[in-house]
């Protein structure tokens, strides 16, 4: 699966495991976060566009103890987007951010190639 949610509970078998077999996007964010629901459709594109070779989570920071992980990964603000690879953190942006600067922060942490 290319976009899906995860929680505390999945988040090693959807993020740090899958992480080992292709790159993965985790979006921390908030219902009530304006900027949340802009970046949301442009990371959502973005999979899309790449095709499969990156993975996106959704992680909603407000649900369960879905909060101990934002602790976890010292997320100060929301959105904040994180690259996984290998099990490990890559690279992170705060904020929404246009198709054209997600991709390139991806390409700037990973090896990928263009999107058509």
């Amino acid at each position: 699966m290319d976009i899906m949610d995860t929680s505390l509970e999945t988040f090693e078998a959807d993020v740090l495991a899958a992480s080992d077999a292709r790159p993965v996007l985790v979006d921390f964010w908030a219902e009530w976060c304006s900027p949340c629901l802009v970046i949301a459709p442009v990371l959502e594109q973005v999979v899309k566009d790449l095709s499969g070779a990156v993975a996106l989570a959704k992680l909603e920071v407000d649900r369960g103890e879905n909060m101990k992980l934002a602790g976890h990964y010292r997320v100060r603000g929301f959105p904040t987007v994180i690259l996984f690879a290998g099990g490990r953190e890559a690279g992170r942006f705060s904020g929404a951010r246009s198709r054209t600067q997600v991709i390139a922060f991806i390409k700037t942490h990973v090896d990928i190639t263009d999107p058509v």
